[in-house]
Parts: C-alpha cells; sequence; structure tokens
C-alpha cells in the first residue's frame, strides 16, 4: 500500500484540500505498522521532508542521529519502516510563525486520524512535541470527553504509563531541526523513549 496514494482516495477527506499537504510517499504493509511516530509540521523545503528521496533530508538526518543514540541501527526512511515504524506529522503544511495555532491543528486532525485508523496493529504511538501532544489529545477526548495526556512539562510526564485503549502512549520531544543536534538533555531523553518503545515492540 502507497500511504499517500491511500489517504488521497479516502472518503472520509473528501471534504479537506489535499492539495498543498505533505503526506507520506511511501510503501507499506498496514499490519506490519507497530508504531507512529507524530512530529510537529511538515518542513518548509520539502528536500528536508522524511520521505525525501534528496540526499541528507534535514528531517531525516535528525531522527536518524536519535535512533543511533538509542542504539538502534538505522541508516534510511526505509529501515525505520522495515522496523515496522511509521513517521508523520500533526500539521501537514510548514509553520508560518513560532507557535502552530489550535485551529490549524484542528483543521488537520481528520488526516491524522486517517493514519492512525490505517494500522491495525499499532501497539506505541509516540507524540514528538506538544504540537503531537495538542493533537492526540483532541482526538482522544472526542471519544473519551478528556484529555489523554496532562498540560504538564513533558519531562514530568514523560516515565508515566498512558494508553489510548491498549496502545501506549509516550510523550517525548520534537525530533527534528537544528536545536536538536545541540540540546543534549533532550536527545537523551528521546534516545530514552525511542529504546522503550522498541522494547515494547519486540515484545
Amino acid at each position: 500500500m502507497n500511504v499517500k496514494s491511500h489517504l488521497l482516495k479516502n472518503r472520509l477527506l473528501e471534504n479537506i484540500d489535499l492539495s498543498s499537504v505533505t503526506l507520506p510517499d511511501c510503501e507499506l504493509t498496514s499490519r506490519s505498522v507497530k508504531v507512529i511516530m507524530i512530529n510537529e509540521v511538515s518542513p518548509a523545503n520539502l528536500s528536508d521532508w522524511f520521505y525525501s528521496k534528496a540526499p541528507d533530508p534535514g528531517y531525516l538526518k535528525t531522527t536518524l542521529s536519535l535512533f543511533h543514540d538509542a542504539g538502534v541501527n538505522v541508516e534510511s526512511m526505509q529501515d525505520i519502516l522495515d522496523l515496522g515504524i511509521y513517521i508523520t506529522t500533526a500539521v501537514k503544511i510548514p509553520k508560518t510563525s513560532y507557535a502552530v495555532e489550535t485551529e490549524l491543528i484542528k483543521n488537520h486532525l481528520p488526516i491524522l486520524q486517517a493514519e492512525i485508523q490505517l494500522f491495525p496493529n499499532l501497539k506505541v504511538i509516540m507524540l514528538m512535541g506538544d504540537v503531537a501532544k495538542k493533537a492526540v489529545n483532541m482526538l482522544y477526548k472526542k471519544e473519551h470527553k478528556t484529555n489523554l495526556i496532562p498540560s504538564q512539562a513533558t519531562y514530568k510526564i514523560r516515565k508515566q504509563e498512558f494508553y489510548w485503549d491498549d496502545i501506549r502512549v509516550f510523550p517525548s520531544y520534537i525530533m527534528t531541526g537544528g536545536n536538536i543536534l545541540i540540546e543534549k538533555s533532550k536527545r537523551v531523553m528521546i534516545a530514552d523513549d525511542i529504546r522503550r518503545m522498541m522494547k515494547i515492540i519486540k515484545n
């Protein structure tokens, strides 16, 4: 299955303009995916996208380095997919200001929901930053009338166990951008989150 093609044909998204969004253009078997990692927004330069065919995409570069920190031997986006890990963003367009508006996150929720529903064997959702946390809280609240992840600093809650039904949900940090290469404390925490996620999907 090509994820991008599948989403473009999803009848639930018929009322959404999908012409300007960035969707993961990748081939996979839906039952093979055990993890969704949800980052913040699409890059301003599409050559930096996780699934870009350009040499050394920016988003992928930082992501691979974090997997390496966690002791996971991956060298490409395909290697990550082969582990059963699918990566996407909560918002499918680049941000135009420092903060991502709540209304924009809400507008992109149907696409994220359609992505999550693609994978029947999902074991883990990783929330890579506050935008992903807000998006998943919105989806969860539609079903359960309450937030899944509390509104507290990530470092205070990241070791707590959160579940959406039987899916483990990890609040973590944004895994892209130049700052992550120098913010050592966040790198350590993200790597630890990836290690804990890998332990779950290997069991």
